[in-house]
């Protein structure tokens, strides 16, 4: 089937080969969201953007509605019309509900079992478990993502953690005073950088949370460049700092580089100022990689055709 898609143009933008198996990869992998989050996705992806810099979401919902016509892909069912922001859940759970009791030393479990969520269960159980025992509960993020369960396989099989990775923040000013790239530089090579968005312990296992970031990192760096088509170069997270440490980032190698300014992670007018302030912290994935995003040296694009 992906020999016979056709390049296209499409209000005004010419659509190659590859942007439209990009398109279908999204709509076959993300089963269970909306069309509009799935335009919000592609369009991230793709950097299909006004002038404005806001995303053309609505007129990619035709897109999508055309290719589906076409039979390129399978829509799925119109949801009834309403809030398009993403939804978030949060569950709320006591003390005596752990999901989890395993104990000791790490070294005890491993390896750890990376799984990454692919059909309706495996979503739904990250889902529900990240809205009951994660502080900021679930949203699905607009934009790229991946989503992994955690698990060890003795005494028995028990999920220990999830793990989500999805698109970059914006703009933050310490972030990019680091890398040291101006705004043009961002706008092309920003999705390079992946945002660990979530991040949920469920046993209280020494070391666990350091093992679970490091082990995560060789599916992420082959998942990513296969369902995007771009090379990861860069880790970031945020890190709520009148809560957390960071402890495991830490021991796991990733380094502080600054705090947020507090107006949010997708801010894109500078207009927000209610978010909470967190420590940002990074971990580059390849040898230098602040220089390839700075200047975008080779193999800056070796995951694009």
């Amino acid at each position: 089937m992906p020999a016979l898609i056709q390049p296209i143009k499409f209000c005004g933008r010419d659509f190659s080969t590859y942007d439209l198996l990009v398109i279908t990869e999204v709509v076959a992998t993300c089963d269970g969201i909306s069309r509009t989050e799935m335009a919000y996705t592609v369009c991230e992806l793709l950097d299909w953007k006004r002038p404005s810099g806001k995303l053309k979401a609505r007129e990619c919902k035709d897109l999508l509605e055309l290719l589906d016509d076409r039979g390129i892909l399978n829509l799925p069912e119109k949801k009834q019309p309403g809030n398009h922001t993403p939804q978030k859940f949060k569950k709320q759970v006591t003390d005596n509900e752990p999901y989890c009791t395993l104990s000791g030393s790490v070294e005890e479990f491993t390896p750890l079992n990376i799984q990454r969520v692919r059909d309706r269960s495996q979503r739904n159980l990250f889902r529900d478990l990240i809205s009951r025992y994660h502080y900021l509960g679930y949203a699905m993020p607009f934009g790229a993502r991946l989503q992994y369960l955690i698990s060890v396989t003795r005494p028995k099989h028990q999920v220990v953690g999830c793990i989500q990775f999805s698109s970059p923040a914006w703009r933050m000013k310490s972030r990019d005073l680091w890398i040291g790239w101006d705004d043009d530089r961002r706008s092309k090579a920003l999705q390079h950088v992946v945002n660990n968005s979530r991040f949920l312990v469920l046993a209280p296992i020494r070391n666990l949370a350091s093992s679970m970031l490091s082990a995560s990192l060789d599916h992420l760096r082959f998942d990513w460049e296969r369902q995007y088509g771009v090379a990861p170069l860069l880790l970031e997270t945020l890190v709520d700092r009148s809560l957390y440490y960071g402890g495991c980032y830490r021991a796991a190698n990733w380094i502080k580089i600054g705090e947020t300014t507090g107006r949010g992670r997708m801010d894109k007018t500078n207009r927000q100022n209610e978010a909470e302030v967190k420590t940002i912290m990074v971990y580059p994935l390849v040898k230098n990689a602040r220089r390839r995003l700075r200047e975008g040296i080779q193999p800056l694009w070796a995951g694009s055709p």
